[in-house]
């Protein structure tokens, strides 16, 4: 992996932990905008990271409610959301 890309990927992992403490779930967006007017490169490779990661959380959380779901811990059935809107990776 490239430098651009390791410190890319540190600073997201980074941004991602400080959501929460920061009470702002799209603080990352904040981020990126700093980011953009200083580096449109890192900008890019940050919101690479930043997507892919979320990405992870959602696939995990809907791993987790299809596991609770089949072990009989949810009533509910779980539905995959897709989104169409062409963002995605």
């Amino acid at each position: 992996m490239s430098t651009l890309q390791d410190m890319a990927d540190k600073l997201a992992d980074d941004v991602l932990a400080a959501e929460s403490e920061l009470e702002d779930d799209r603080f990352f967006e904040k981020v990126s905008a700093v980011l953009l007017a200083a580096s449109p490169t890192f900008q890019e490779a940050y919101m690479t990271s930043i997507r892919v990661r979320l990405a992870e959380r959602r696939g995990r959380d809907f791993l987790a409610k299809a596991l609770a779901a089949k072990r009989g811990e949810v009533e509910e059935e779980v539905v995959a959301a897709i989104d169409l809107g062409g963002s995605g990776h």
